[in-house]
């Protein structure tokens, strides 16, 4: 019998041998289904059914306050595996075993205590575990009310009956975050004993290093920084709980207003438009505030004057509205009657007041937990407590011993914190935070504000940052409007503001790195609504032009930008603007840009260091980086190369224009052989050579996850692409590979050609500029009879004869998977395009023809067009720089006629004059499927602009026309703007360089205007 099926069977045996024992446990599920079933949402818990598994805490999750981590990070889900809730205490493969401590971690209001709640309901249903015998939950807050326990004690508090020695039991601890006494594994005397009754914190640190109840699995929950207290050794299986996605979110507002949807989604508007809200929202606690928050606002709107009616954007706003919804008891579910709102608010004033200063010594001293011994010795009315104040404020839970008190969410305690701190502050003579004892005479608000400015700053853990936003926004004109009367009086503040900016400006720029303090110092200037200095920056960084002013103090502002900027969304773009001293400033938050450009920076290998030191850090999370055009050499790509080693984030990394070498590509490739993030590598013109490129190719035969090199301008030559062919061979992983400008040759080509009948998973080929002529087009299109994997092939600006189109013919009528063909600026001439074209009626594959300065002429262009009248695939057809005249012109019009999927058309400087352009007109009036037609470098003349002109009246598929430098004059340029006024499909029109001057420019302008006022036309 399995060992551990044993043991459960041996207890379950005992279990019918104690007089009582099966009632006892049944009793003991029944509790647990009783206790931890109230209050679980059904629509708030799928969220909870799935856990990211993670490798240890961030540097960030151990030193700063949860806020500031959830909108560092902007409240995205890590890319860490996830595992299943049923599956959190198994091993995770057949060959480990079950982790002994557990520890999950997440931010305040995230749901770890309904996440216990879940898994003990569960549980108790016979739902999940089933192989767990014993489930003991604990809440550190029960733990507080006891000096001493023995480890047998300690199971007795969670199940009095359970057995001695029980098999499989798990004893969950939750809320270290909220235990009085910090763990201390240095110090903690050792204990084996289970009957000896020692300090709880004593007997927490000998359980997790299973001195004790060795046999039993422990799972701790906790805040990122208090789970910093367990050394990560000690460890067995670390988990996180993620926030809301887009979906989740809309689905916890919707159970909201479940009687008003409608609410529900203009709150979600709301918090969507705001993105620093959006991203606080991605924590449950923080959107069940701010929704009420904004749903009070929305129902009282009406009821505002004109300058209160903006909606909440900062912190201090939403949660001002929410205080004075909950002193008024006006909840959208259940509203107070009219008669007692206002002695309700009389009353529950001076309990905030009592309230606030036991939130305020309690933030200092980082308790959270309070006990009725506390709440009398704040002179706190208990019986008022309970009558007066909103339980969405502050939660109460009965104790054996005593009942706890605590705040709904950590950041209800720091605005009562804050509003302490402000009213305090104007008549207090002492420093506020000693609370007890002798301090420096401090006399005035200013003089109060000054000193939480320094205390915040001085503060190594952040855990005062929210704090001092509230401080800061209780200043602000809008929520002093809101406040007034009841908690703050009308215009109390004055002169103080500008003062208080003052104050939190001194804290930018005074250290060499921006610090998170200097970030926060921006955002309560943001509560303060003070955002000169952060809106020039930004304009600065639309505009690209933030060169020459990053100060320390605009460095500050844009380390703030980059988190909360719609300009850093998508792209941080520092490209031409950063010195080495910037960059260094920045580093800290320059971790978090998911994509950063630091282009044209004239970086060297010393600022290579400095990001290697960034992506190597644990909390990095750039995706896309892009270092083109620096003065980056072999050192400083080693120094990237070596943080790809254990980089677990970057997917791109662009180093094209630089100078690294072949010793920089061999470093770059050793790290390949390892790294299985990076999906893309760009190192266009850094003179790798040979070398270089063998060292990539060997790369390639280990690395299974890049999809894209680039390579171009790199002097590989014909033996570098060899070595890159033979690797092909064997890696089906690349889907993209860049050789152009490489003096590949015939003998490089005829290389690859080999590889592309064995590979059929690359599926872009870009060998533009690199000497190939019709030896080397015959290897490339012999193998393309039988490849079945490439989609686009470049050949582009070789030495491509009219030899080499017949050998591209064959490979046309063969081949069904090649999409785009580039044969631009090549030698085929008629015979050559003639033979293609031949082609091209039978293959019903391709959709792009690039044949671009090809020495063609009117046959090549009668051959294509017959090819169009049957062709059903070819969607784009690029002619440009061929003598093709109106008689070609002529031709592919006929075919337009008939031919429903060609949508591009470039025939630039192709001699068409007026006949060619009469046919054309012709056939844009029947054509329904040309979008882009572009004409300039012609001859069309006035003539050919009137009939032109006569087809846009008529057409309504084409988007896009460029008449551009075809003396059309000023009586050519009026047909085609009048013409606009009956068309409603085009949306650009190029008549430069028309001989129409300035005045016939602004003419038609005003002309295309009136007449086309969604259509953009450069004249």
């Amino acid at each position: 019998m399995d060992q551990k099926l044993c043991q459960v069977w041996l207890v379950q045996l005992h279990l019918r041998f104690v007089p009582g024992g099966e009632p006892m446990v049944q009793k003991h599920l029944e509790s647990l289904q009783s206790s931890c079933g109230n209050g679980l949402e059904p629509g708030a818990l799928q969220r909870l059914t799935n856990l990211l598994l993670v490798e240890g805490l961030t540097d960030i999750q151990q030193k700063e306050h949860d806020i500031l981590q959830v909108e560092t990070t902007k409240g995205l889900p890590s890319t860490s595996k996830s595992i299943p809730l049923e599956k959190l205490f198994l091993p995770l493969s057949k060959v480990s075993i079950p982790p002994r401590i557990s520890l999950t971690v997440g931010v305040a209001g995230i749901g770890k205590s309904t996440l216990v709640k879940l898994f003990v309901c569960s549980w108790a249903k016979g739902e999940i575990s089933r192989d767990i015998l014993f489930v003991l939950p604990l809440t550190f807050k029960e733990l507080n009310t006891h000096e001493k326990l023995s480890a047998e004690r300690l199971l007795r508090l969670a199940c009095p009956h359970i057995p001695a020695g029980a098999a499989r039991t798990l004893l969950i601890l939750d809320g270290l975050d909220e235990f009085k006494t910090p763990l201390d594994f240095s110090n903690a005397a050792v204990c084996t004993d289970p009957k000896k009754e020692i300090q709880v914190d004593n007997l927490i640190t000998n359980i997790i290093r299973g001195n004790l109840l060795q046999e039993a699995s422990v799972w701790v929950t906790a805040r990122p920084a208090a789970a910093g207290q367990i050394p990560s050794g000690l460890v067995d299986r670390m988990t996180e709980i993620r926030g809301f996605g887009a979906a989740e979110m809309k689905d916890f507002l919707d159970q909201m207003f479940l009687d008003n949807r409608d609410l529900s989604s203009q709150v979600l508007q709301h918090i969507r438009a705001n993105r620093s809200l959006h991203v606080l929202c991605t924590i449950p606690g923080f959107c069940r505030i701010s929704a009420s928050s904004i749903a009070y606002f929305l129902k009282h709107s009406n009821d505002q004057s004109q300058e209160a009616t903006v909606v909440p954007r900062t912190l201090s706003e939403i949660y001002s509205y929410y205080f004075k919804m909950a002193l008024s008891g006006d909840w959208l579910e259940k509203p107070r009657e009219a008669l007692r709102i206002e002695q309700a608010v009389n009353t529950s004033k001076k309990l905030v007041g009592s309230l606030g200063r036991l939130a305020f010594y309690g933030l200092l001293r980082g308790k959270h937990v309070f006990y009725e011994q506390d709440m009398k010795a704040y002179g706190i009315d208990l019986s008022l407590l309970h009558s007066c104040l909103s339980p969405h404020l502050l939660l109460k839970e009965d104790m054996p011993a005593s009942a706890a008190y605590y705040f709904s969410h950590l950041t209800i305690q720091e605005f009562l914190a804050a509003l302490y701190y402000y009213t305090a502050a104007k008549r207090a003579i002492f420093d506020l935070f000693v609370e007890s004892g002798v301090s420096w005479p401090k006399l005035g608000f200013l003089s109060h504000f000054r000193r939480a400015v320094q205390r915040v700053l001085q503060a190594e853990d952040g855990q005062l940052d929210i704090f001092m936003r509230f401080l800061s926004g209780l200043l602000s004109p809008p929520v002093n409007r809101l406040l007034s009367g009841w908690l703050l009086l009308k215009d109390e503040h004055g002169g103080w503001r500008s003062q208080a900016v003052d104050a939190l400006q001194g804290c930018l720029g005074s250290e060499h790195a921006v610090s998170w303090r200097a970030v926060n110092a921006m955002r309560c200037l943001h509560e303060l609504q003070h955002t000169d200095t952060a809106q020039a920056v930004e304009e600065a960084m639309r505009s690209g032009t933030l060169a020459g002013m990053l100060t320390p103090v605009n460095c500050s502002a844009l380390a703030y930008l980059l988190q909360v900027s719609d300009v850093c969304l998508e792209e941080v773009n520092l490209s031409n603007c950063l010195t080495y001293n910037v960059c260094k400033s920045l580093l800290s938050q320059l971790l978090f840009c998911h994509s950063l450009r630091l282009d044209n920076n004239q970086f060297k290998d010393n600022v290579m260091e400095l990001l290697g030191s960034v992506l190597s850090g644990k909390d990095c999370q750039i995706q896309r980086l892009s270092l083109a055009e620096n003065q980056i050499s072999n050192k400083g790509a080693k120094a990237l190369a070596r943080s790809l080693l254990v980089n677990r984030s970057l997917m791109v990394l662009d180093l094209r224009s630089n100078s690294i070498g072949p010793a920089g590509a061999k470093a770059l490739a050793d790290a390949l052989k390892k790294n299985q993030i990076l999906l893309s590598l760009n190192l266009q013109h850094n003179s790798i050579k040979e070398d270089g490129a063998a060292s990539l190719a060997e790369a390639l035969l280990s690395n299974h996850r890049l999809l894209t090199l680039h390579l171009q301008k790199n002097a590989v030559g014909a033996q570098g692409a060899r070595s890159v062919a033979e690797a092909l061979k064997q890696n089906r992983s690349l889907r993209e590979l860049i050789l152009s400008s490489n003096s590949v040759g015939d003998d490089g080509s005829i290389a690859l050609a080999e590889a592309l009948r064995v590979n059929h998973s690359l599926q872009s080929l870009d060998l533009q500029s690199n000497s190939i002529s019709s030896a080397g087009v015959s290897a490339l299109t012999a193998a393309l009879c039988s490849n079945k994997g490439l989609l686009s092939l470049n050949l582009r600006e070789n030495s491509i004869s009219r030899e080499g189109g017949p050998a591209i013919a064959r490979a046309l009528r063969s081949n069904s998977t090649l999409r785009k063909l580039d044969l631009a600026a090549n030698l085929l001439c008629d015979d050559g395009g003639q033979a293609i074209a031949a082609a091209i009626r039978e293959n019903q594959a391709l959709t792009s023809l690039h044949l671009q300065w090809n020495f063609m002429q009117a046959k090549t262009a009668t051959a294509l067009a017959q090819a169009l009248q049957s062709n059903s695939s070819l969607a784009s057809l690029d002619l440009q720089e061929n003598a093709i005249g109106d008689e070609g012109m002529a031709a592919l019009s006929a075919a337009l006629k008939v031919n429903t999927t060609l949508a591009d058309l470039h025939l630039q400087v192709a001699s068409v004059g007026a006949a060619g352009a009469q046919a054309l007109a012709e056939a844009l009036m029947v054509n329904k499927s040309l979008q882009i037609l572009d004409l300039r470098g012609n001859s069309l003349g006035p003539a050919g602009a009137k009939a032109v002109a006569n087809a846009l009246k008529v057409n309504r598929s084409l988007r896009w026309l460029n008449l551009q430098e075809n003396s059309l004059g000023m009586d050519g340029a009026i047909c085609i703007a009048t013409a606009l006024k009956g068309n409603h499909g085009l949306t650009y029109v190029n008549l430069q360089g028309n001989l129409i001057g300035h005045s016939g420019a602004r003419m038609i302008a005003d002309a295309i205007r009136t007449n086309a006022p969604d259509c953009v036309v450069d004249v």
